[in-house]
């Protein structure tokens, strides 16, 4: 047997190999930061072993309130991607007990978003009539951090930005963008004309291509978490929130959506808004007005479960929507998805996965018309 992870998002320690029954592996941190939770690797030559991964670590990740009810995903062909039943959390140790039925079966934390796939949906957003990509610049790696833009700016357009993947173990949330991309972009569906009439929509596929080619859970290159970078971001350290937030100046901001995934809910959540300084009626009416126009067309959404009050403390103008929202006084939430299941819809087969979050991100067109409508009072 073998295990490999020197590929786009590899990321694993191994400890031992030698037993089929005894597979020692260990969460790799991150390249610059000490988080740990993202895994994603290959093994070969195990066809039908009865096999036992433990991830001897796993009390030491980032989140290990994550790993209750969780489990593995895996695949044969990095398309088509399955639970592992036979995964459970004890005594701080991840244990997944698998038969593969092929000789090469890829394991991972959740379903896998590549670079190679992330250059494709750039591509095809530049060659649709509706968007262009634009280059905002390098991040840390010197990779290109790109903004799709979908309609032509105009003084009667209202400015909405989406963001996602913040942190690239996050995957769920460029699954999510492709999902609204696609549907955005398709000039047969009314609700995205009339999205693309009204408004110009700036979205970051992966606002973190450096540590999703590395295997990172959470920061980039520099060893720096995008998400409490806003207030001050540092040319050198965290270019991709300078350069975003540098246009995000240029253009204005109406409506902001930051697109995330939750290691221990397993449900769906909008983080809100009303802890910011400034918060006004009028914001409430706005937000309650987007939170339940999504809520009417997307049943994977909910808003029972979700972030207590004062979770962020003095961070939280370090956030990406609770900046914008101080800054520019628009809606401005961030969107949850699990690692997990959706606990109100559960799937045994998927879990959460890829599919349901491009639906997802479909559906969001919805609510962004509603609030297209919406004038301000």
């Amino acid at each position: 047997m073998r295990i490999s992870s020197n590929f786009d998002a590899g990321a694993i320690e191994i400890v031992s190999l030698d037993d089929p029954q005894d597979i020692r592996l260990r969460l790799r941190a991150d390249n610059a930061a000490d988080f740990r939770q993202w895994f994603h690797f290959r093994l070969m030559d195990a066809a039908g072993k009865p096999l036992r991964l433990v991830i001897e670590n796993a009390a030491e990740a980032a989140y290990p309130d994550g790993w209750p009810g969780y489990r593995c995903v895996a695949s044969y062909d990095r398309r088509t991607w399955f639970r592992v039943a036979g995964t459970r959390y004890e005594d701080g140790r991840l244990i997944v007990e698998h038969t593969p039925e092929r000789d090469s079966v890829y394991y991972a934390y959740f379903e896998p978003y590549s670079h190679e796939r992330h250059l494709d949906l750039l591509a095809r957003a530049e060659t649709s009539p509706f968007a262009s990509v634009r280059n905002l610049g390098a991040t840390v790696d010197g990779r290109d951090l790109d903004v799709v833009v979908v309609g032509r700016p105009a003084p009667t357009r209202r400015p909405v930005w989406i963001i996602a993947r913040q942190h690239p173990g996050e995957t769920m949330a460029e699954w999510f963008v492709e999902g609204l991309l696609e549907r955005l972009l398709d000039g047969a569906d009314a609700v995205a004309r009339k999205v693309r009439e009204q408004a110009v929509l700036y979205i970051v596929p992966n606002m973190n291509p450096d540590g999703a080619v590395r295997g990172n859970l959470r920061t980039n290159a520099a060893g720096r978490n995008l998400n409490r970078e806003w207030r001050e971001p540092d040319l050198t350290a965290s270019p991709e929130v300078f350069l975003v937030r540098e246009e995000m100046q240029r253009t204005g901001c109406d409506l902001f959506l930051d697109i995330h995934g939750d290691e221990a809910l397993p449900y769906v959540f909008f983080s809100t808004a009303e802890e910011v300084p400034g918060f006004t009626a009028e914001s409430a009416r706005r937000q309650a007005r987007f939170i339940e126009a999504f809520a009417a067309v997307a049943p994977d959404f909910q808003t029972a479960e979700g972030y207590k009050p004062g979770r962020f403390g003095e961070e939280l103008l370090t956030l990406a929507s609770k900046w914008v929202a101080n800054h520019f006084g628009c809606v401005s939430l961030t969107l949850e998805m699990p690692f997990k299941d959706n606990a109100n819809l559960p799937d045994e087969l998927t879990g959460w996965n890829g599919a349901r979050s491009k639906r997802l991100g479909a559906a969001m067109l919805d609510p962004i018309l509603a609030h297209l409508a919406d004038t301000p009072a």
